[in-house]
């Protein structure tokens, strides 16, 4: 059989490599949005001392069901991209700081929501139409997200320029030149209302500046790096909110 045997061995060796790819993707995308979920429903309920949090519960299944949507949908029609989602090893030092600062907001955030539902800080705290308000726009930021996404297949977690990357400024880049950080500023915002907390709203307001670090420095090396970024910024004027920054 010689040659023609082991070249059907390295074809089915390629074959099972390219199948189980997907495979490997998803397990990892699973994993990671589990160990999300586990994380911040530690941060929310073991500082509130109870599971009656009615509040952080359906939270967190909106932010499950949603980003499992979105996970899934791009494993279909854009695994480069989910691969992409699933990078986090930043290589320039001011976007390592900005991933530590990002970090440090969420979990003394969360820790101070939970420790406010327990000690009841919030007075009054939020009404019932403020909560559901605050959980719809949380959902509104993830949409935001979602469209980025389906527009820029190099929305990467890692902010660096590829092979046969360009300039997008269509979609949501007409508006804003950053607006996925917009959508996740909308969120942020309204993550401690929807969480019946108003003594957590000035940690997560401070994910704006931390924003606003990181997408100062991402656009430092867009214009260094990518053809065609400083014409964009001079064409598209508002950095994350229009009309205003």
């Amino acid at each position: 059989m010689g040659w023609w045997g082991s070249g059907l061995r390295d074809s089915e060796r390629m074959q099972s490599t390219e199948s189980s790819k997907p495979r490997s993707l998803a397990f990892r995308g699973v994993r990671r949005m589990g160990i999300t979920v586990l994380v911040l429903a530690f941060l929310l309920f073991v500082p509130a001392g109870t599971l009656h949090f009615w509040e952080a519960w359906v939270y967190l299944g909106l932010q499950a069901g949603f980003w499992a949507y979105f996970f899934l949908y791009f494993l279909k029609h854009d695994p480069e991209l989910s691969e992409r989602r699933l990078q986090s090893k930043e290589s320039e030092p001011q976007q390592k700081l900005a991933v530590r600062l990002f970090s440090a907001v969420l979990w003394v955030g969360f820790i101070l929501i939970g420790l406010d539902h327990r000690l009841q800080w919030s007075h009054p705290r939020p009404s019932l139409a403020g909560i559901v308000t605050a959980q719809v726009l949380v959902v509104a930021g993830y949409w935001i997200v979602f469209w980025v996404m389906k527009t820029n297949t190099f929305a990467a977690s890692v902010i660096r320029v590829e092979s046969g990357h360009r300039v997008i400024d269509t979609g949501p880049y007409g508006w804003v030149r950053h607006p996925m950080y917009t959508g996740m500023a909308v969120t942020a915002l309204a993550t401690p209302i929807a969480l019946g907390s108003y003594v957590a709203l000035p940690v997560f307001a401070l994910m704006i500046p931390v924003l606003g670090y990181r997408l100062i420095h991402e656009e430092r090396l867009l214009c260094r790096d990518l053809a065609g970024y400083s014409e964009y910024c001079g064409r598209t004027r508002y950095r994350l909110v229009p009309g205003i920054w």
